[in-house]
């Protein structure tokens, strides 16, 4: 509106309302003063007096009919020859008096926000659960931890013990923290809502070494999709008993399986890299080798590759759990769009440093071990 005032005198009202697209009817009309103050409007003669308002609000609020609704309410007043008003009327009282809702008194459950997590990079974002094994009889499991990078896939911890407890999360999530080195403030960890996630002495340790922890919604299991996926590659490999004998014979799979699972694996949300190859950063270097046997297969034989010179798998850049929803972008006047946060794109993470040719070090993500689980009975 100032825009427009501002520039009609030199331009014209009509042109400036047309550029900065404001209606020549909205202008018009805030330019007149107001007439005079308006009226009230008179209540309808059928209408109850406040009186009688005040009577079905207080039959309403009774003890009596404290969980009924209107429509039994006019009933039973009717079977005593009592007549207050119509049901409509007194939805009317009670939405008027804000209470047009469950007037029971129900637990009201909190509204859970959706967690919405960014990994740009290794160890920037862990996710970590707990499933059930099937022991060598029934009723009998075994607990396995395991802890995940989601941007590199990597394990970079895990356990199998006979029980599920907090001590025990403690410890592994500690002795990860420690083998990988992680600085205070840099850490994100993501779990479900389980006793031992939500345990006191997780959060405190979580809180000591200086670890952001949140947590899925409830009964959400898309809000810890990784670790669910790597759940299901583990029971659905060719090698996964029905049950395990013994917690040793767990223990044997779980070294197998994880060393395979890190570096063998080789992941499509990856570019079909494997996991170790991400976490310690030589996937620029492997992809860079990857481009150059295309090349020499394009250079050798062209007439091969009817869409063009190929192209290795792109490499992740960023990796979200609920990443935010785009909405559209908003405009206030015809060719000025105002940009939000989600419209912004990231862009990809150079890693200059890390195109050298060092050899994959194995960071050593298996941490059980007889002593810690003994310890932790």
């Amino acid at each position: 509106m100032t825009a427009v005032e501002a520039a009609a005198p030199a331009m014209g009202t009509a042109p400036a309302c047309e550029v900065l697209g404001l209606p020549r009817a909205t202008l018009d009309r805030r330019r007149r003063p107001p007439t005079s103050t308006p009226t009230p409007r008179p209540a309808p003669p059928r209408a109850l007096d406040l009186g009688e308002r005040q009577t079905v609000l207080e039959t309403l609020h009774s003890e009596r009919f404290l969980d009924a609704a209107p429509a039994q309410v006019h009933a039973t007043l009717l079977d005593e020859g009592t007549y207050l008003c119509s049901p409509r009327t007194m939805y009317r009282l009670l939405e008027t008096a804000g209470e047009i809702k469950e007037r029971r008194n129900q637990a009201r459950r909190p509204q859970y926000a959706a967690p919405e997590l960014l990994a740009t990079r290794p160890n920037e974002v862990w996710s970590w659960d707990i499933t059930k094994l099937l022991g060598p009889a029934k009723w009998t499991y075994f607990y396995l931890y395991v802890i995940l990078d989601i941007f590199s896939r990597y394990v970079v911890g895990w356990m199998l013990a006979p029980r599920e407890t907090a001590v025990l999360a403690e410890r592994l999530i500690a002795e990860t923290c420690a083998k990988h080195a992680i600085p205070p403030g840099q850490l994100t960890i993501h779990a479900d809502r389980g006793g031992p996630m939500r345990s006191k002495p997780v959060a405190l340790l979580l809180a000591d070494l200086g670890v952001t922890k949140t947590h899925g919604r409830p009964h959400v299991s898309n809000d810890n999709p990784f670790s669910e996926a790597q759940f299901r590659t583990l029971k659905y490999s060719p090698q996964f008993p029905e049950r395990f004998g013994s917690l040793e014979d767990g223990r044997a799979f779980g070294q197998a399986f994880f060393r395979w699972y890190n570096h063998e694996h080789r992941h499509s949300g990856l570019g079909f890299l494997t996991p170790a190859v991400v976490h310690v950063g030589q996937a620029a270097t492997v992809r860079a080798q990857r481009q150059q046997v295309l090349a020499a297969a394009y250079t050798t034989h062209p007439e091969r590759f009817v869409n063009g010179r190929p192209q290795p798998a792109d490499l992740p850049t960023a990796v979200w759990i609920n990443p935010p929803v785009k909405k559209p972008t908003r405009q206030d006047a015809p060719g000025t769009p105002i940009v939000t946060g989600v419209d912004l794109q990231h862009a990809p993470i150079a890693r200059s440093s890390e195109l050298s040719t060092t050899p994959i070090i194995e960071l050593g993500a298996t941490l059980i071990s007889s002593p810690l689980v003994s310890q932790c009975h």
